[in-house]
């Protein structure tokens, strides 16, 4: 892969995090009708969140 500085390591990061953050909300908004979908929809907004901070972090590192 070559040389990858940390911003570009946080680069991807931060594109997968948010992928699966909205992959998480979409299954918890239509795969589960039950308490489950919560569970889903509130680990995808933690991973947007997540996602959010990192790339904030990017300039800083």
């Amino acid at each position: 892969m070559g040389m990858m500085n940390k911003n570009t390591v946080l680069g991807w990061a931060t594109l997968i995090m948010v992928i699966m953050g909205l992959v998480l909300i979409g299954l918890g908004a239509f795969r589960y009708d039950d308490v489950a979908g919560w569970g889903f929809g509130a680990v995808g907004v933690g991973f947007l969140a997540n996602a959010w901070v990192f790339n904030s972090l990017k300039g800083r590192v």
